[in-house]
């Protein structure tokens, strides 16, 4: 028990009493998890090069073999040929019959030797013909599990497959990139390893005006790939050279140029506030905010990403994002019809509110206090959790008059109820959120009210509940609320403040200073 205890303490490190806020902004590490799960239905590692439609792009005219009438017996033999004529032709046919959709016969030709054979004849610079069609067999070789790309690897595809992108066949050129965004999507180490044979700059100088849409998506998807993963992430001097491509491709119209265009970008702000500066220099910025405008999740999802990765760094990069236009397009976002939007639009305010308070202001005349609100009485729990981080975020660094306005919006019921979730963590961040808007109350003599907002909403038959819970932090902060909080005031109790009240409501108004009549 005492170590998640400590985890959580050193995660939020008391936010920014002292002046710390930007330690108060939540990094991507704490949804990796789960955020690896949505990626993989978001966004393919590897793809399979499949027959269907493809034979148009072939350069090869198409011979009488086909996979059905040839035993990968004769495909084996044939490859084996001297003749390139029959190489030719079986290499096609092992192409074809590794195209399958169903079931294709990978490990069987592992098995059999083709892949040092298929890796042999990327050398054959006189016959494109053979090269193509031998990059494409590798390619759905490597699209399948680590073992099977690890072979391609191990047979030393990788630096034939990077001189193919110089291949005056743009169709040999096509191929070689599918096959390397296949390798590079294994994982750190294999990426790493066509980073590090200088596919990079290739890769670049293939995007031109006048390549075609099929090319540019295949080369954008492996240069995504190339910026993917963190443990450890790519050599970041490599990967930002990118960026101003990237930031070009941005203003493309095809939606899945653009899905993994915002892809490379959420992977390369997934990182530390120099990463994100780099990123925030290359001009991105406008066009990934508007682009939280996409009606295509495909595209929206990466983008929101991107963005949120954005305002976990340092207040200049967030202000970026805010001087954008970002808090309308996200106050529209937490009312998305997807859960994993809104879900990652109320993590991305949190890291907002997370900020000074400035930017609390901004967020606060976004409009978007209601819509956290609402979200925390309807969302579902993950996006309430991430709507109750957005309001203790607030709650930390706002002023009086921040957390006033927050408290008449209604946010203490919904914020309550969050008390009988039965995830720990997310109870501790409701304490700590309640905790900061009475130590508010307190400046200003307002202790009583609140407690007494509190309970109506049955917020302390919940916190009496939580002093029988099972996590020590959980019951030592309800019982300590309850105690300064709730309990009986002493007579001797110093009277510097008086409460007033203006038809039941609650005004956050010292006697000293007078408040310009912020009132609950």
């Amino acid at each position: 028990m005492p170590a998640p205890e400590a985890d959580c303490h050193s995660r939020k490190a008391n936010f920014k009493f002292n002046n710390k806020h930007e330690e108060a902004r939540r990094r991507r590490s704490e949804i990796s998890v789960e955020l690896r799960k949505a990626r993989k239905d978001e966004q393919l590692l590897k793809r399979r090069n499949l027959n269907v439609g493809k034979e148009s792009q072939n350069p090869v005219s198409e011979s009488n073999l086909s996979p059905i009438s040839v035993s990968i017996e004769e495909i084996v033999n044939g490859m084996k040929s001297s003749d390139q004529t029959i190489q030719l032709q079986a290499t096609q046919a092992c192409r074809k019959m590794l195209s399958r959709e169903k079931n294709p016969p990978i490990d069987i030709m592992i098995q059999r030797g083709i892949v040092p054979r298929c890796v042999e004849f990327l050398d054959y610079h006189h016959n494109a013909a053979l090269q193509f069609e031998a990059a494409w067999a590798l390619t759905n070789v490597a699209s399948g599990t680590s073992e099977q790309t690890h072979v391609v690897v191990k047979h030393g595809a990788i630096p034939k497959l990077v001189a193919l992108l110089k291949s005056a066949s743009p169709n040999v050129a096509e191929q070689a990139v599918w096959a390397l965004g296949n390798i590079a999507g294994d994982g750190p180490a294999a990426r790493d390893l066509v980073l590090g044979y200088d596919a990079m700059p290739l890769l670049l100088e293939l995007i031109k005006p006048d390549t075609s849409v099929t090319f540019t998506r295949n080369i954008v998807w492996t240069l995504s790939n190339l910026c993917r993963n963190k443990n450890p992430p790519p050599p970041f001097e490599i990967v930002r050279t990118a960026l101003p491509v990237l930031n070009r491709l941005l203003s493309n119209n095809d939606k899945d140029i653009l899905a993994d265009a915002c892809w490379a970008l959420s992977y390369l702000t997934d990182g530390s506030n120099d990463k994100i500066q780099a990123v925030v220099e290359s001009g991105v910025i406008p066009k990934l905010v508007q682009l939280l405008t996409s009606t295509e999740v495909t595209v929206l999802t990466p983008a929101l990403r991107a963005v949120g990765n954005i305002v976990t760094g340092n207040d200049m990069q967030t202000d970026a994002i805010i001087s954008a236009g970002g808090l309308q397009h996200l106050g529209l976002l937490l009312q998305h019809h997807r859960i994993n939007i809104v879900k990652e639009a109320a993590w991305t305010i949190s890291n907002i509110t997370a900020g000074n308070i400035e930017q609390i202001q901004h967020v606060i005349n976004a409009g978007l206090l209601p819509l956290l609100i609402h979200v925390l009485e309807s969302g579902d729990f993950k996006s309430q959790k991430e709507a109750a981080w957005a309001v203790t975020n607030l709650t930390s660094g706002g002023s009086v008059q921040q957390l006033a306005q927050l408290v008449q919006l209604g946010v203490l019921a919904p914020f309550c109820n969050l008390l009988e979730a039965k995830d720990w963590k997310t109870i501790i961040v409701v304490l700590d959120g309640l905790t900061n808007i009475f130590n508010a109350a307190e400046k200003m003599g307002e202790i009583e009210r609140v407690a007494i907002m509190i309970e109506e909403v049955g917020g302390l038959d919940k916190l009496e509940a939580l002093q029988h819970h099972d996590v020590e932090q959980v019951y030592q902060k309800a019982t300590a609320m309850i105690d300064n909080f709730f309990s009986e005031p002493e007579a001797e109790e110093s009277t510097l403040t008086t409460p007033t009240a203006a038809d039941g409501q609650l005004e956050f108004k010292p006697a000293e200073t007078a408040q310009k009549g912020f009132n609950f």
